[in-house]
């Protein structure tokens, strides 16, 4: 998986060089990667911490600096040979990365930004395993309440504090008594997120349960079709030991196996460990199989 990676950063870097013509296409680079666009845009957010959109913007800048700096042709013909309709437009992104304009750049010589050409390679530690299982699973409900909240990525929501609190009490225990399979009891649901995953990018968080029965009128409820699911478990400190369990699984468990993700909700669940004060996480995330025997 990681060398089919690598040939699509090699792809995206035959674009900014001018080697292929037209602009890149993230559904050639999942062709190339072996992959969905789907999955290609989440795996490669967990393993570089940036969206894809924003590499290629600020490599296509880093090659755009070079050459505003050397001079050699007028700074219309860099911003169209990198992709912009206007001038405007590309100093506007030159000093957002930059944090100086093009022409202002050109005339001092300022020192520019730089983001390196990037590439990805396995570090085996072996100091850890992951817990995991694979289970098929009919069509269900969620059903309970939800709303649209900004994604965090380290430390507590507090979008999602604040709904949650304003969940009643009746309401929660309405929502659990709904519950009828695995996992069981009232979770937490991530769904509609933006491809990119970028910090501040909307999503759909759910106080939910999971039923095979018709929804009530009254709450929220989100038809989830039947397929596969990777569940993975873990404990820790809240929510630190979860948000490192979501990133293992892009950027380690993805990689060494014949899976990649689908639409669909994320799905946890979270219990007090019985001794201390850490959680236990078991984290549902949808997957289809690749390679022989799979989509």
């Amino acid at each position: 998986m990681l060398k089919r990676l690598n040939e699509a950063m090699a792809r995206i870097e035959e674009h900014l060089d001018g080697t292929v013509p037209g602009d890149i296409d993230v559904a050639e680079l999942a062709r190339t990667a072996m992959t969905s666009e789907y999955h290609l845009r989440r795996l490669f957010s967990a393993l570089a911490g940036m969206p894809l959109s924003e590499y290629v913007r600020r490599r296509r800048l880093t090659i755009a600096g070079a050459e505003v700096l050397a001079g050699r042709s007028t700074l219309l013909d860099v911003a169209v040979r990198h992709g912009y309709t206007s001038g405007e437009a590309f100093a506007r992104a030159f000093r957002a990365v930059h944090g100086i304009g093009p022409g202002e750049a050109r005339r001092t010589g300022a020192a520019l930004r730089s983001q390196p050409r990037m590439s990805f390679r396995l570090v085996v530690e072996g100091s850890t395993s992951m817990r995991y299982r694979v289970v098929e699973k009919e069509a269900f409900h969620l059903v309970g309440r939800k709303a649209r909240v900004p994604l965090v990525h380290q430390g507590v929501n507090p979008a999602i504090a604040a709904f949650v609190q304003g969940i009643g009490r009746d309401t929660s225990l309405r929502i659990h008594q709904l519950s009828d399979q695995e996992p069981a009891g009232i979770v937490s649901a991530c769904d509609g997120l933006d491809p990119s995953r970028a910090e501040g990018t909307e999503l759909d968080y759910w106080h939910a349960a999971l039923s095979s029965a018709p929804p009530p009128a009254d709450l929220d409820a989100l038809l989830v079709p039947a397929g596969t699911w990777a569940v993975f478990e873990s404990t820790g400190p809240y929510p630190e030991a979860l948000q490192l369990l979501w990133r293992d699984v892009f950027t380690e468990w993805f990689p060494s196996n014949p899976y990649q993700s689908r639409p669909g909700p994320e799905i946890l669940r979270t219990r007090p460990a019985e001794t201390g004060a850490d959680t236990d996480a078991v984290l549902w995330i949808p997957v289809e199989r690749t390679g022989p025997g799979g989509a």
